[in-house]
């Protein structure tokens, strides 16, 4: 089918298919969302989301959120124009990566979405999996991974989120998986600690092989530091291997939600 975003048509992808179980999509080339600016990118997301969400036949959502400047322009939207909209009770939230810090402290990812979203909507704590940066990250990671296997299913025994969101770095790192740690992205854990190259700041971060396993994952990229390897990851030039975010191939779909600059137009 043709896939048409905006007034611009993409090339030709594959059908999709509703996934049902057994879960059977693979390989299937990546959705290039492409918006004019950060909040129009944040906004097609959102209206997404709506519609996986709303569409899911299961009892339960299992959404891993990101952390970064475009999300945080997402929960604003979710809590202040979407939150009729969605069926909050279904969706668990779990976090592809956090950093070591108190939930209060602004670098925390689950801070930022607790302030912005669950804050504003009516949550129940049991739908919250945040991983507890305040603590000792040998101790967490294990019990993230702990709480992952209780709740959610699996495939090939790896555990299968329904949606994860990612973000990129300047660098092309994605989740807390950097360029000098690109051996994560085959580690045989579901979490580990990960190490900032410049700061040294400690995080835990979901592995490669989960990160794989998803039935959707969705990048939100914007700025134009971001587009020489957004688009070095899309056309498949020589150098992307060096980038963590080229080695996402996930079982289902991979979506890119882009805004102009990123995008390079």
């Amino acid at each position: 089918m043709q896939i048409y975003l905006g007034t611009k048509t993409y090339g030709k992808l594959e059908e999709m298919r509703l996934y049902q179980k057994p879960f059977k999509i693979k390989n299937m080339n990546p959705f290039i969302h492409t918006s004019k600016t950060p909040e129009a990118l944040a906004d097609a997301f959102a209206k997404q989301l709506i519609q996986w969400v709303n569409e899911s036949n299961e009892n339960s959502f299992h959404l891993a959120l990101s952390g970064g400047k475009t999300p945080s322009l997402l929960f604003t939207l979710l809590a202040e124009k979407y939150a009729s909209q969605l069926n909050w009770s279904k969706i668990h939230f779990w976090w592809g990566d956090e950093r070591m810090v108190p939930p209060a402290d602004p670098e925390s990812n689950f801070g930022v979405v607790n302030k912005l979203l669950f804050s504003k909507i009516g949550i129940l704590p049991v739908q919250i999996h945040r991983v507890k940066g305040e603590s000792d990250p040998i101790v967490k990671i294990k019990e993230y991974s702990t709480e992952i296997q209780k709740f959610i299913p699996t495939i090939n025994g790896w555990p299968t989120f329904d949606l994860i969101m990612l973000g990129m770095g300047d660098d092309g790192h994605t989740a807390s998986i950097f360029p000098n740690q690109i051996q994560l992205m085959k580690s045989d854990k579901i979490t580990a600690i990960a190490v900032h190259p410049e700061s040294g700041q400690k995080r835990i971060t979901l592995t490669g092989e989960v990160l794989n396993h998803a039935k959707r994952v969705a990048f939100l990229v914007s700025g134009t530091s971001k587009s020489r390897i957004f688009n070095e990851i899309i056309t498949g030039s020589d150098n992307a291997s060096a980038y963590p975010a080229s080695h996402i191939h996930p079982i289902g779909e991979l979506h890119w939600f882009v805004d102009e600059e990123c995008a390079g137009k």
